[in-house]
C-alpha cells in the first residue's frame, strides 16, 4: 500500500509487528466496500436526475464523506495516483462521448467548435488569469495555471447534462465537439505553465499545440477508420466481444497518439466518433456497454477527487474561488463565445446559452493535480481554488440550463425518432441480419412492407409484434413497437440500412421529402 494512503484510526506505519498477509477475507471485505459505494453512487444518479443536481457533485460528496474530514476518516493525498487514474477515466469518458456523438449534428458545427476550442481557450485563459492576478493577488504563474485549468469545459458534465435537454442540434453539436476538442490544448498549456522556467517564445508554444493536435487528429481518424473497417468485415465468435473490441480500439488510439507525441485525448475522441457513426455490428449492445463503462469511470474519478480534497483547508480559498469563477463565467466565457462565433452569425440567444453552458467538472480538478505533481509553489492552493470553483459554479449552472433554454425559447424541435438497428454479420453466408425496432415517434408506423422499397438483395423476413412472430406479406402494415428482421447481402447492406432510416424519418414519402438513401444517416 502506498505511503500516501493511510487510515487515521489505524496503527502507526512503522512498527515492529509483522504485517498480516492479504487473505481471501480481506478481498471479500474490499469487494463489499466497493460494491456498496457503486450501489450508493447508482442510487445517486436517480436522485440527481430527479433534482436536476449534476451527478458529479453527488459523487464528489461521497468521496468527501469517505475522506479524512468525513465519516470514513480515510487519509489520501497522492496527487500522482489521482492524476493517473483521472487520465484513464477521462479516456473512457471521451470514448463514450465520441461513440454517442452524431456526425450529422457535429459536422456543421465543426468550424465553430474548433474556434471555441482554440481561440476561445486562449481568450479565456488570458482574461481569467488577469482577473486572478489583479483581483485576488495571485502571482502570475499561479494565475496562468488556474486560467488554463478552468478554461476546459468538461466532457462528462457536458455529455450528461446536454443530452437530457431538448436543444437545437447546432448548439449541442457545437458544445459536445468543443468539450471533446479543448482538453488537448488545455493540457499542453497547463503542463507548459507548470514546468520549471518561463515559456521563452509564445509562438513556439502555439506551434507545439498545433503539431500535437494535428498528430492526434490524424491518428484518431486513422485508427477509427481501420477499426471500423475491421469490425465490419471480420465476424467475431461472440456478440459480447464487439463492445470490448470497440473500447480497446479507442484506447489504442489514445495510447498511439500519446506515444507519437500527439494529443491522445483528441485521438480517442475522434476514433470513437468515427466508429460511432460507422454502423458497426451489434451496435446497441456496444453503446450500452460503453455507457455503463463511462458511468463507472465517472463514479471512480469523482469519488477519488473527493478523497483527495481536505475540506478544512478550503476556508481561505472560498472567496478567491468565487471571484475567479465570477470572472470566468460572466466575462471570460461570454467574451470567448462572442469573439469566436462572430464570423458564423449565431443568434444572440444561442450565444447566451453557449456562454452559460460552458460546464466545468472533474477535468479541471484533474488538471489541477499537474502542478502538484510538478511541485509548483502554491499548487495545493491552486487545487483548492479550482475544487471550490467547480463545485459552486456547477451547482449554479447545471440545474439552471433547462430554465435558461426555456426563457430563450430554444427547443429541439419535433424530429422523428431514429430507428434502433442492430446488425449481425453472417460471414459464411456473405450477408447481414438487421434487427430493426420501430420506436415511438418513428414515421415508419403505418407504412406497408412493400412501401419500404428495399434494394434488391434485401427483404423483411420476420415481424415480431406483441410477442408473436410472423412472416409478413407485402401488404402488411407496420406498427409502433414492431421488431423487424431484415436479411441483406453484403453489397446492399448499407443501402438497405439507409433506406430503413430514411423511411423512419420521412415515412413512405421519404424520397420526395429529401430524406432518401442518398442523405447522410449518421447515428
Amino acid at each position: 500500500m502506498s505511503s500516501s494512503y493511510s487510515h487515521s484510526s489505524g496503527a502507526p506505519r512503522h512498527t515492529c509487528r509483522k504485517e498480516r498477509p492479504l487473505t481471501v477475507h480481506h478481498l471479500n471485505q474490499l469487494l463489499l466496500v466497493c460494491s456498496l459505494v457503486l450501489l450508493v453512487a447508482v442510487a445517486a444518479v436517480r436522485i440527481s436526475s430527479r433534482s436536476g443536481l449534476p451527478s458529479l457533485l453527488v459523487y464528489l460528496a461521497i468521496g468527501v464523506a469517505m475522506g479524512q474530514d468525513g465519516v470514513g476518516d480515510i487519509h489520501f493525498d497522492s496527487a500522482a495516483l489521482t492524476q493517473v487514474i483521472g487520465y484513464a477515466a477521462l479516456v473512457v469518458i471521451l470514448a463514450e462521448g465520441g461513440l454517442g456523438t452524431k456526425w450529422k449534428e457535429v459536422k456543421p458545427a465543426l468550424p465553430a467548435a474548433s474556434a471555441l476550442a482554440l481561440v476561445g481557450v486562449a481568450v479565456s485563459v488570458g482574461v481569467t488569469a488577469a482577473g486572478a492576478h489583479y483581483l485576488t493577488g495571485l502571482e502570475w504563474r499561479q494565475a496562468l495555471i488556474i486560467g488554463a485549468v478552468v478554461s476546459s469545459t468538461d466532457a462528462a458534465a457536458v455529455f450528461s447534462v446536454l443530452r437530457r435537454i431538448p436543444l437545437p442540434s447546432r448548439i449541442t453539436g457545437t458544445l459536445e465537439a468543443e468539450s471533446g476538442f479543448n482538453d488537448a490544448p488545455v493540457v499542453i498549456l497547463v503542463v507548459a505553465f507548470s514546468t520549471a522556467g518561463p515559456v521563452e517564445h509564445w509562438y513556439v508554444l502555439i506551434g507545439e499545440i498545433a503539431l500535437e493536435l494535428a498528430i492526434g487528429a490524424a491518428i484518431g481518424l486513422a485508427v477509427g477508420w481501420l477499426g471500423s473497417w475491421g469490425l465490419r468485415h471480420v465476424a467475431l465468435p461472440a456478440s459480447g466481444l464487439y463492445p470490448i473490441a470497440v473500447m480497446a480500439i479507442a484506447v489504442t488510439a489514445y495510447a498511439t497518439g500519446a506515444m507519437a507525441h500527439g494529443s491522445g485525448f483528441l485521438a480517442v475522441y475522434l476514433a470513437a466518433m468515427v466508429m460511432g457513426n460507422a454502423r458497426l455490428p451489434h451496435w446497441p449492445a456496444t453503446r450500452g456497454f460503453a455507457d455503463g463503462l463511462g458511468w463507472i469511470a465517472q463514479i471512480g474519478m469523482f469519488v477519488l477527487l473527493g478523497l483527495l480534497v481536505t475540506p478544512h483547508e478550503l476556508g481561505d480559498d472560498i472567496l478567491p474561488a468565487l471571484v475567479i469563477g465570477l470572472v470566468l463565467t460572466m466575462v471570460a466565457r461570454p467574451l470567448s463565445v462572442v469573439l469566436c462565433l462572430l464570423p458564423f452569425r449565431v443568434p444572440w440567444q444561442e450565444q447566451t446559452l453557449m456562454s452559460w453552458a460552458g460546464l466545468r467538472g472533474a477535468v479541471p480538478i484533474i488538471l489541477a493535480t499537474i502542478p502538484m505533481v510538478e511541485g509548483v509553489e502554491g499548487s495545493r492552493r491552486i487545487f483548492n481554488i479550482v475544487f471550490v470553483l467547480v463545485v459552486v459554479y456547477t451547482l449554479v449552472q447545471g440545474p439552471t440550463l433547462p430554465w435558461l433554454a426555456r426563457v430563450l425559447r430554444l427547443g429541439g424541435g419535433s424530429e422523428a425518432a431514429d430507428l434502433g438497428i442492430e446488425s449481425a454479420p453472417l460471414e459464411r453466408l456473405r450477408g447481414h441480419l438487421l434487427s430493426v425496432a420501430i420506436p415511438e415517434g418513428s414515421r415508419m408506423s403505418g407504412v406497408e412492407v412493400a412501401e419500404l422499397r428495399l434494394p434488391a438483395g434485401s427483404a423483411v423476413t420476420l415481424v415480431v409484434r406483441d410477442g408473436t412472430s410472423f412472416v409478413p406479406l407485402p401488404s402488411t402494415v407496420l406498427r409502433l413497437g414492431d421488431e423487424l428482421l431484415v436479411v441483406a447481402t453484403d453489397p446492399v447492406r448499407d443501402a438497405a440500412e439507409r433506406r430503413l432510416r430514411a423511411v423512419g424519418r420521412g415515412g413512405k414519402l421519404a424520397d420526395w421529402l429529401g430524406t432518401g438513401p442518398a442523405e447522410g444517416d449518421a447515428r
